[in-house]
């Protein structure tokens, strides 16, 4: 397809297409002569990701462009591919250790991931983005003053585990390692909002079955 046929199937301005071109965020597409490229199929799903990223997960292009680096490399496997471009996202900034609590969340945290028998996942708590994500809530909670029971953090921490399964589920739906680890970018970009609002309205539904609108 040419640019402006790539442009109508997307939604996304022929303008914007060549901006993404030249900052990297598209590969080039078939040259047919000095003016003019062909695109597919791969151009469009790519363009779709980057314009997820950026307009609807509110990422700048610079983060668009690392992200883009760790789907496409393919020297890497695909458990370090997937989390590379995960890590690549904005996360949370990393956590003061001089913090009593923040101490203790590690401990709590280590407790947690002990109790599950998820061994892998305690592997990679030294690097691991979500880790960190999880011992600065845990700290907050703390801090805070809420003492939510350890147990209470071992279900919710087997829920997400079934929404990982259903994730991963659907990645391997995908035929080309591009493909699933786009797959996985977008389940951290569009799943996860989606996921809270679904917590969030289940929250509404079953405060009005136990307490009802008065």
């Amino acid at each position: 397809m040419r640019l402006a046929e790539l442009s109508r199937r997307s939604g996304v301005s022929t303008a914007t297409i060549k901006y993404y071109l030249r900052e990297g965020l598209l590969p080039p597409g078939r040259q047919l002569n000095t003016t003019t490229a062909e695109y597919d199929a791969e151009h469009l799903r790519r363009l779709q990701l980057v314009r997820a990223m950026i307009q609807v997960g509110g990422l700048p292009v610079a983060t668009v462009r690392e992200v883009l680096g760790h789907v496409d490399d393919d020297s890497l496997g695909r458990t370090l591919r997937m989390g590379a471009a995960l890590w690549a996202l904005p996360q949370v900034p990393e956590p003061d250790e001089d913090d009593a609590f923040v101490r203790a969340a590690h401990q709590e945290a280590g407790a947690l991931l002990e109790t599950l028998g998820w061994s892998n996942a305690k592997l990679l708590t030294t690097v691991s983005p979500a880790y960190r994500s999880l011992v600065v809530a845990v700290a907050a909670f703390r801090r805070l003053g809420y003492d939510w029971d350890a147990e209470l953090l071992v279900s919710y921490a087997k829920l997400m585990h079934e929404a990982a399964r259903l994730d991963l589920d659907n990645v391997e739906t995908y035929p080309s390692e591009a493909e699933k680890v786009e797959t996985a970018v977008l389940s951290a970009v569009l799943v996860e909002p989606m996921l809270q609002a679904l917590h969030r309205l289940a929250q509404e539904e079953e405060s009005a079955r136990r307490y009802g609108f008065e």
